[in-house]
């Protein structure tokens, strides 16, 4: 091992995240010293797009593309290549970005605190100590392999991040875990030809939707081939000479299912295991999470957790905002906070892509609201042409209302550019836009989003 040297840093970040590039950046500019120490440099730029939501919805897109007359290994092999392309073009534009900042030092080593204010970091030249006055911890999270007998040490298993950089497309694909990423993978899957069978532990998927459009979510996933078994508690893998059986319960009696490679899909934990958290006095969460304030700070004033690592929604636009917070504190006027953040929509990439905001129907009658509601069928909503043109015209738009003042508490977007127009009904929501304006305001066209004239019109029950 090489020699050791010493760093002295006006702000310190730990991960190449979203949230710690973000900071790192403004305070380079603001004239700070500012070092960011990433353990690979395959994760420039974080999760996002290496390994996260810009390969996997390049995956969605190219799967959408195929034919059914074109090959799926061979067209599944060029997709990843092509998707791994725009990943390693994205990670080099992150790291020639935030290097070039003439303030800025950034260092590929895996980082380890030795006190509140010291990290030590193994490079591959040796070891560096370095000292921060202000610290960010920026490392992400990690997919979850839960403890299945035989799931770990299966040949056939695999994460979200090696699935993707496979150039072999599996045949067939077990999905153990029917939430956000087990769906979508399966979506991914499924067009691009694997037959896809998903395992959920609990009764139903999407269970955090309302029934109606859970079911209409299901369904469209069915008609594509997707088999999805509930209730299913896989109890075993085994690895065969071509492939792995996995063994299940469900309603008291035992399956078995037959794989080529098996995705386990059961989330992911806050990757803080090997960052001596305990050598710093930084708490973290049963989960593993460092547990922050609304101002993103640890038990430790001057080190703060941004992304995945706090616990908190586990998306790049959060991680985005955690930077605004964190800017705030370092260089602003310290008044931001994680309460400020109202109406966060999130998006389910299947085909057509879920999205959805605020309240349920079924949570905003819990919560002891008055409510109307505005459900239409897609195929029927005749201000919607995009959706024809585009041949999709699948799904449903629901909108959950509050009687009393005509305020949006909640949306569902099952249909065609769903991740784009809920955007819309999340800014209406912020601002107190009332239904009627959504449903009347003048929208260009053809667009998915003047799709408001006709299904807020459509009030099916009030009560």
């Amino acid at each position: 091992m090489g020699a050791t040297n010493t760093l002295q840093a006006d702000l310190l970040v730990i991960g190449f995240g979203k949230g710690g590039k973000t900071v790192a950046a403004k305070m380079g500019l603001l004239g700070k010293r500012v070092v960011l120490v990433e353990q690979s440099d395959q994760m420039y730029g974080g999760t996002c797009p290496n390994v996260g939501c810009i390969p996997t919805k390049a995956l969605v897109h190219h799967a959408r593309k195929r034919r059914p007359e074109d090959a799926a290994q061979e067209w599944y092999e060029q997709s990843v290549v092509k998707v791994q392309a725009v990943a390693k073009m994205m990670r080099d534009g992150s790291y020639k970005g935030l290097s070039s900042i003439d303030n800025v030092t950034v260092i590929t080593g895996k980082a380890s605190f030795t006190d509140p204010h010291t990290v030590s970091v193994v490079t591959g030249d040796g070891h560096l100590t370095i000292s921060g006055e202000t610290i960010l911890i920026n490392t992400g999270s990690e997919p979850i392999v839960v403890d299945i007998p035989g799931l770990r040490a299966s040949q056939h298993t695999v994460t979200s991040t090696e699935l993707i950089q496979t150039a072999v497309l599996p045949q067939r694909l077990a999905i153990i875990g029917g939430g956000y990423l087990g769906l979508e993978f399966a979506s991914i899957y499924g067009q691009f030809g694997s037959k896809v069978t998903v395992l959920e532990a609990v009764p139903k998927i999407l269970k955090h939707l309302d029934d109606d459009v859970a079911a209409i979510a299901e369904r469209i996933l069915a008609d594509e081939g997707i088999e999805i078994i509930n209730s299913a508690r896989v109890t075993e893998v085994r690895d065969g000479d071509t492939g792995a059986t996995i063994l299940y319960e469900r309603n008291g009696r035992q399956h078995t299912l037959e794989a080529d490679a098996i995705l386990a899909a059961t989330g992911r934990a806050p990757a803080t295991r090997d960052l001596a958290l305990d050598a710093a006095g930084v708490k973290t969460t049963e989960r593993g999470a460092v547990e922050v304030d609304e101002y993103l700070r640890s038990s430790q004033s001057h080190i703060y957790a941004l992304g995945d690592v706090n616990g908190g929604p586990q998306f790049t636009y959060i991680s985005l905002d955690d930077s605004r917070i964190v800017l705030d504190q370092l260089a602003g006027e310290r008044k931001r906070s994680t309460a400020d953040r109202v109406a966060i929509p999130h998006t389910l990439f299947i085909t057509p892509p879920l999205a959805t905001v605020g309240l349920t129907e079924q949570q905003a009658r819990a919560a002891g609201h008055r409510i109307k509601i505005a459900s239409q069928p897609v195929a029927e909503i005749k201000s919607m042409p995009r959706a024809y043109a585009v041949e999709e015209t699948r799904g449903v738009m629901k909108f959950v209302i509050d009687a009393e003042n005509d305020e949006i508490l909640g949306a569902a977007l099952l249909c065609v550019d769903a991740q784009e127009i809920i955007n819309t009904v999340a800014l209406a929501m912020r601002q107190g836009v009332k239904a009627a304006e959504l449903r009347d305001a003048v929208y260009n066209h053809p667009t998915s989003t003047e799709a408001f004239n006709d299904a807020l019109a459509t009030i099916t029950r009030t009560d």
